[in-house]
């Protein structure tokens, strides 16, 4: 028989199937152990504490999340954490804490500042530093010489990925007009400041992945019948497209250590043992996973996009098959983080009992981890012999890559219990290690905190209204000026 080329989770209505060392620990974490999801339940209930959380998240940590029965749990991307936070605080939770990377908790912290929350405490659950290495690559001096030059261009709007610290922003607002994004709306993001702002150029940061591959997305964008290309923006014709390629940057220095590992040697596996699979990938990975997943989109077979989005086209394609009512197993290639698992698991799992009840025939889905056999840490505290993902990187490799971020499996679960436990019995004091950075530092006679806000606060404007504020709009056509001085 011959073995598949990367491990694989297969779901049905009642069962889950793994194939391989690295499925196997995904699958045995999907099963929580109903002692920690009591005393986890217990716990939130009594401090009324709220979680919002990364789709990034172990599976231990996500199967004991989704089965408890609190109601201030949520599970997303980066953008939906701080939003859920804000509706956790008005429905009267005491503490929220977040399981991410330390930008996640800093933005969660500004935004709840920004609605009128200062009085709610936000924890992280380690006391070391949860980093990242994309934020990182935004503080360096390369990125600031990048902002410099957007500085000196006329009509210069800088697009910053959220997955930056507040400090980052803070600095390159001060220096040039900046509006965050995420990788679900960067496109329409990009697509609107050129609409708004006649001659506008735009400089992207700091990921180098995500940066190429939207380039080659506006160059293809550019080759569409203009009513085509209106379909996705109302204001954007063939010409525009064009005129905007040349005014388009983006910093060329700046990589996940995740997503840069779904490599050509990945792609090639999968052209050569999956031709007929559908295929994920996130804005973030490398080109040639980025073409793939782009060729397969085009043909109906595959998205690029958000963590949300491949979520919204594993469950789309799942609904066509019932809808279809024949029995089949659908094959996806998770091009991003293998926490992405959870979610997927769980809503899938949903669908197919639903339809099962109804007495369909069987449906399944596989989802596929592009992952190297050195993928796989040996772990002598876990009851499993192994666990997925490596312990600060070593072991990830372009033939197959970690897919998990040791920076994110800083939170477990009994850092997340444990933090609970000192919750209103220790002194507020002995907690200050475990929140976001205060950031209290000046930058343009503002502090930091409120100023790294601001280009959240205009992503927000830009998602309620569908335009860029005004108050940013001027910014940009006002704000061009001889070099500024580095900000510190």
């Amino acid at each position: 028989m011959t073995l598949p080329v990367f491990p694989s989770l297969r779901i049905s209505a009642d069962a889950l199937t793994p194939q391989g060392s690295f499925a196997e620990a995904q699958a045995a974490f999907l099963r929580p152990d109903p002692e920690r999801v009591a005393t986890l339940t217990k716990l939130l209930r009594e401090k009324n504490a709220g979680v919002v959380a990364h789709f990034y998240m172990d599976p231990e940590l996500q199967g004991v999340l989704s089965a408890c029965d609190w109601p201030h749990i949520y599970v997303s991307d980066s953008l939906a954490m701080a939003d859920r936070a804000i509706a956790m605080a008005d429905q009267g939770v005491s503490t929220i804490a977040v399981l991410g990377v330390d930008f996640m908790s800093e933005n969660v912290r500004a935004m709840l500042d920004a609605s009128g929350y200062e009085h709610i405490p936000v924890y992280r659950v380690a006391t070391d530093p949860i980093g990242c290495s994309l934020a990182e690559s935004a503080e360096a001096p390369a990125y600031g010489a990048y902002l410099m030059k957007a500085a000196e261009t006329p009509r210069s709007l800088h697009v910053i990925y959220i997955n930056t610290s507040l400090v980052t922003k803070a600095k390159a607002h001060a220096i040039v007009p900046t509006i965050t994004c995420t990788s679900s709306n960067v496109v329409q993001t990009v697509l609107q400041a050129a609409a708004q702002i006649p001659g506008v150029h735009i400089w992207f940061g700091p990921d180098t992945y995500m940066g190429d591959n939207l380039a080659h997305m506006f160059e293809a964008l550019a080759k569409l019948p203009d009513a085509q290309i209106r379909q996705l923006h109302r204001a954007h014709d063939q010409s525009s497209i064009r005129s905007l390629l040349p005014r388009f940057h983006y910093f060329e220095q700046g990589t996940c250590i995740v997503h840069h590992m779904f490599g050509r040697e990945v792609v090639q596996l999968v052209r050569e043992h999956y031709p007929d699979v559908f295929v994920t990938a996130h804005l973030e990975v490398p080109g040639e996973m980025f073409a793939l997943a782009l060729d397969a989109q085009q043909h109906g077979n595959g998205v690029v996009g958000s963590t949300s989005n491949i979520l919204a086209f594993v469950l789309g394609k799942v609904d066509q098959a019932i809808a279809r009512g024949e029995q089949s197993n659908l094959r996806f290639i998770l091009g991003t983080e293998a926490g992405m698992i959870t979610p997927i698991v769980r809503q899938v799992q949903e669908k197919l009992r639903d339809y099962a009840s109804e007495g369909g025939p069987e449906i399944t889905a596989e989802i596929i981890f592009p992952v190297a056999s050195e993928a796989i840490a040996q772990d002598a505290r876990s009851e499993l012999a192994v666990v997925p993902g490596v312990a600060g990187g070593e072991g990830c490799s372009t033939a197959g890559g970690c897919a998990t971020c040791p920076y994110m499996k800083m939170n477990s679960l009994r850092a997340l219990i444990s933090l609970l436990e000192r919750v209103d019995v220790e002194p507020g004091s002995n907690l200050v290690p475990f929140e976001p950075r205060k950031y209290v530092q000046e930058i343009r006679g503002r502090t930091a905190a409120d100023l790294g806000g601001e280009p959240i606060l205009h992503m927000r404007a830009f998602q309620r209204s569908g335009e860029l504020p005004e108050a940013l709009v001027q910014d940009v056509l006002s704000r061009t000026r001889a070099p500024a001085r580095s900000q510190s």
